[in-house]
């Protein structure tokens, strides 16, 4: 538009217009000159025209015809174990566009990082993070145990008893460290936390263990200072049913816990199965326990019932003592209902303790037909 312009305020000056509209403007006598062209022709095509930089044909060719080999080359980096080349020298290094850029010219084949993206992008190729799909090799039971503890979790609520499904939250650093996710902060004025998650000696680490009751949407949270150990998980269940557990369910003689394969609450733990005879003895109730097959703990109710919500409710804020904690656990909500109670746990709790043969033959634990080493049923001794 700037040539046609040009062009007309000199066709308007008439004889020597060129000269005087190039002199005064800065174009260029062969600029002003097709743009007294383009004014010939029809004004369709003369738009047209004045849209195209270059014509017809015109310009550098892509680099990917001049260089046949160089989006094989390219290739052959992204991926070469399945290009055919192991020996690539980028395997074990990021492969950055840069990166990639500057292997290609030692290859003779020079090229920008800009040119490298998009020939990438022509490729097919974008940026991707790994993705957790492959499961690995699954029980030969596991559907079952799944069918299992979905049958024995209906017939507990069925006749109004209680259901519960436990677990141990992740550990959390105690301070003023950075606490993953964002929150609502005047413009420029961040929160101000530690550099390096070095844990205070002092504050030490904050253990979560949870109850969530399946028929109740509701939640407890022992947040213990000490150990995550069996005792500590038995302690839990126990605060929750003289908190929460026996007003909602007096009439009670059956307790159902579904538990993860592991941690603390594992059905190999041997300390475990004691401290839910101790648990038993004292309540007096029923424990039936099943356990989820290992590699599933992310399919426990707890898990995606009560323990992300927590996680939501305390997202991009620090955790600067065990009281905040627990006050953050507390408030959680959820449209659905959810009520969650919190408390600190300020037991010790000791470690490395073993349960021998004799203890453990003492128990009065009555395995399940079924998978009697994830599923058995811990009897009061009085």
């Amino acid at each position: 538009m700037r040539r046609q312009w040009a062009a007309a305020e000199a066709r308007e000056l008439g004889w020597g217009g060129v000269s005087t509209v190039a002199q005064g403007c800065g174009l260029s006598r062969t600029t002003i000159t097709a743009g007294l062209r383009e004014l010939d022709l029809p004004s369709a095509q003369r738009r047209g025209e004045a849209l195209r930089v270059r014509r017809p044909g015109g310009g550098r060719r892509p680099l990917a015809q001049t260089d046949p080999d160089l989006v094989a080359a390219l290739e052959r980096l992204i991926d070469p174990v399945t290009r055919g080349d192991p020996m690539s020298p980028l395997r074990w290094t990021c492969k950055s566009t840069r990166k990639l850029a500057e292997e290609l010219t030692c290859q003779r084949h020079p090229v920008s990082a800009p040119t490298v993206a998009g020939l990438l992008r022509e490729a097919g190729y974008s940026l991707q993070a790994n993705a957790k799909t492959r499961e690995g090799t699954g029980h030969r039971d596991r559907d079952a145990q799944f069918r299992y503890i979905n049958d024995t979790v209906r017939q507990s609520l069925e006749r109004d008893e209680p259901a519960v499904s436990v677990d141990t939250k992740k550990k959390e650093l105690v301070g003023d460290f950075k606490n993953a996710g964002q929150e609502w902060q005047p413009q420029g004025q961040p929160e101000e936390v530690r550099v390096h998650d070095f844990p205070d000696e002092t504050l030490g680490k904050a253990i979560p263990y949870g109850v969530y009751d399946i028929l109740n949407n509701q939640g407890w949270v022992s947040v213990g200072i000490d150990h995550d150990t069996a005792q500590f998980a038995a302690h839990s269940i126990r605060r929750w049913w003289r908190a929460m557990g026996r007003r909602r369910f007096p009439r009670a003689r059956h307790l159902l816990i579904t538990a993860d394969g592991g941690g603390s609450n594992g059905y190999r733990s041997r300390l475990w199965k004691a401290a839910l005879q101790e648990l038993a003895d004292h309540l007096g109730l029923i424990l039936q326990v099943c356990h989820f097959p290992p590699g599933t703990s992310k399919w426990n109710k707890i898990e995606h019932r009560l323990f992300s919500f927590i996680t939501q409710n305390w997202r991009g804020r620090p955790l600067v003592s065990h009281q905040a904690i627990v006050s953050l656990i507390a408030a959680t909500t959820t449209r659905s209902g959810l009520v969650v109670k919190a408390a600190l746990d300020t037991h010790r709790y000791a470690t490395r303790l073993k349960v021998s043969d004799a203890e453990l033959a003492r128990l009065q634990i009555k395995p399940a037909p079924f998978h009697g080493d994830w599923n058995y049923t811990v009897l009061p001794r009085r």
